[in-house]
């Protein structure tokens, strides 16, 4: 009896160690200063000059990261790099980053959000000069990213706004995608933006850069 009853125990706690501890899901968003769809003359009259400011957002649907639950929560970060990102002929870095967790986060899930970001951010958020909450809502248009339609809104110092690419928006009818997306996702779709600010404090410089097509309305799914 007490064979069987120890063989069940270490049977349980082996599948126990086999759940993944992270295993998340959700939406993701980003905007920056420089045209993500977009030609070549296009792309090189911008790079260089701008593309060097960026903000990104991630909501998680459902999820753990490293055994924390973050259903419902968003993390966002905010990019200044040295030079236009995604360009490979130019050194990006030094780059500085922000990151701001949602208000309604724990303190344990705060800072799982802030290893999540750092982690599907790479590079980008290696150097966070300052970390901040806010209340965060990110939404997708029918809950659909091939729509390419949704808002994101931090407090009162961010946001961004999209719409699909549209006929109209194609300058010479040659674009397409240009720079990928600054983090790891799924499934993404280049979208235009209605409105893109950043007002937030920590790295020195503010911006308002709408009407342009530097967007990506995306999902991600992640797990180890």
């Amino acid at each position: 009896m007490r064979t069987i009853l120890g063989i069940a125990v270490l049977a349980s706690l082996a599948w126990a160690a086999a759940i993944p501890t992270t295993h998340i899901q959700g939406n993701y968003i980003e905007a920056r200063t420089a045209d993500v769809f977009t030609a070549a003359c296009h792309a090189n009259s911008e790079v260089g000059l701008t593309g060097n400011l960026a903000l990104v957002g991630w909501k998680i649907d459902q999820g753990s990261w490293q055994g924390v639950r973050l259903d419902g929560l968003a993390v966002v970060g905010v990019v200044r790099a040295n030079s236009t990102l995604g360009d490979i002929h130019s050194n990006t870095f030094p780059v500085k980053s922000v990151l701001i967790v949602d208000e309604r986060a724990s303190f344990e899930q705060s800072q799982a959000l802030i290893h999540f970001a750092q982690r599907m951010g790479g590079d980008l958020f290696q150097h966070v000069v300052r970390i901040g909450r806010q209340p965060i809502s990110l939404k997708v248009d029918d809950d659909n990213v091939h729509t390419a339609g949704a808002a994101l809104k931090v407090g009162s110092i961010a946001e961004i706004r999209t719409r699909a690419i549209g006929d109209a928006d194609h300058l010479c009818h040659n674009e397409g995608v240009w720079y990928t997306p600054l983090a790891e996702v799924g499934h993404a779709m280049p979208a235009y933006t209605l409105a893109f600010r950043f007002q937030g404090a920590g790295l020195g410089v503010h911006w308002s850069s709408p009407d342009k097509r530097n967007a990506y309305v995306a999902n991600f799914h992640y797990q180890e």
